[in-house]
C-alpha cells in the first residue's frame, strides 16, 4: 500500500459518507449537501464507529509495523554487510514500504570499489544506482551488499554527493556515527572505559534508556551483538545490578565472541568496534550532568 495516495478508493460508510486512508491516516468525505465531494478535516460523528472505520484503523497499525519491521531489517543487512541476493531486492521493491527504506542506501555489488545510491529497479531486474562519478548504471550481480560506513572508505564524498542529491535514507547510514579501533592498542587491553563513569539517578532509568535505543539489557549489561566479517561478536557496557532501583554509573565496554570468551581489543573487528562505541556513547549521553559542568 502507498502512503500519501488513495489506492484503496473511498469506501461507503453509512448515509452521506465515505472514508480512505490518506498519508495513514483515517479521512471522510460528505456525499451529500454542499459539502459533497470534499474531504473534511476530521472524521464526524456518525461515521467514527462505523466497521469501515475500524478496518482502515487496523490496516494502519498493520501498515506502520510492517514499515517497522522493514527498517529493522534492512538495518540489520547494513549494520552486518549481509550480501542480499538482488533478486529478493528486485521482489520486495514493488512494495512501497521496502522501497522507501531500500531507496537511497549505499550498495556495492561484485565490485567492492564501486559504491553508489540506490535510486531505483528497472522492470528487467537490474538495480539502478548512481556512482560518485553522478553516472547512472545499471547492476545484475548475484548478491548485492548495502555495507556498514565504517567500511566504506569514501565515506566523506558519499556524504558530500548525498547532499548534492538532497539523499534521505530511513536507515541510518552513511551519516551513522562511526568510531575507528586504535591502529596499535595495548596487547592485553580489553577494555574501553571513554564512557564509564556516566551518572544516572535510577538503573531502571538507564535501563529504560537501553531498550529505547534498540538495544538488549542481559543481567547487568547494555549489550549490542554484531556480525562482523562473518563471526558474531558482543559489546557489553556495565549498567548495574538487576533489580537495583538506586542511582548508578555506566561501566567500561568490552567485547564477547560467540562462546562467551572476552576479546583483547586486538581482536575486536571494525563494525563490532564502532557499534559497541556507538552504544556505549549513546547511553553515556543520557547521564546526569552536575550544574556548571559541561555535557
Amino acid at each position: 500500500m502507498v502512503r500519501g495516495r488513495d489506492p484503496l478508493g473511498w469506501l461507503v460508510a453509512g448515509d452521506g459518507y465515505e472514508v480512505t486512508l490518506v498519508e495513514g491516516r483515517v479521512a471522510a468525505r460528505a456525499t451529500t449537501g454542499r459539502a459533497a465531494g470534499r474531504q473534511l478535516k476530521s472524521l464526524p460523528k456518525q461515521v467514527r464507529e462505523h466497521p469501515e472505520v475500524e478496518r482502515l484503523r487496523r490496516l494502519t497499525e498493520w501498515l506502520e509495523r510492517h514499515e517497522a519491521a522493514c527498517v529493522a531489517q534492512v538495518d540489520t543487512w547494513m549494520v552486518s554487510s549481509l550480501p542480499v541476493p538482488t533478486g529478493l531486492v528486485v521482489q520486495v521493491w514493488q512494495d512501497e514500504a521496502w522501497q522507501s527504506v531500500l531507496r537511497d542506501l549505499v550498495v556495492v555489488g561484485d565490485d567492492k570499489d564501486e559504491p553508489g545510491f540506490l535510486r531505483d529497479v528497472t522492470g528487467s531486474g537490474e538495480l539502478r544506482m548512481v556512482n560518485l562519478d553522478g553516472e547512472t548504471v545499471r547492476l545484475s550481480p548475484e548478491t548485492v551488499t548495502l555495507p556498514h560506513p565504517v567500511l566504506l572508505p569514501d565515506l566523506e564524498e558519499l556524504r558530500e554527493f548525498a547532499a548534492e542529491l538532497g539523499v534521505v535514507q530511513r536507515v541510518e547510514q552513511i551519516h551513522r556515527a562511526t568510531w575507528t579501533r586504535p591502529a596499535d592498542p595495548a596487547e592485553t587491553a580489553t577494555e574501553v572505559k571513554e564512557f564509564a563513569g556516566g551518572r544516572f539517578g535510577s538503573r531502571f532509568g538507564l535501563a529504560a534508556r537501553t531498550t529505547s535505543l534498540g538495544y538488549r539489557v542481559s543481567g547487568g549489561y547494555a549489550t549490542c551483538a554484531v556480525r562482523d566479517a562473518g563471526r558474531t561478536t558482543e559489546a557489553s557496557v556495565w549498567i548495574g545490578e538487576p533489580y537495583w532501583d538506586g542511582d548508578t554509573e555506566t561501566g567500561g565496554l568490552t567485547w564477547h565472541d560467540r562462546e562467551g570468551r572476552l576479546l583483547r581489543l586486538r581482536e575486536v573487528g571494525p563494525v563490532a568496534w564502532s557499534e559497541g562505541m556507538r552504544m556505549a556513547a549513546a547511553l553515556y549521553a543520557g547521564r546526569t550532568v552536575e550544574e556548571g559542568k559541561n555535557a
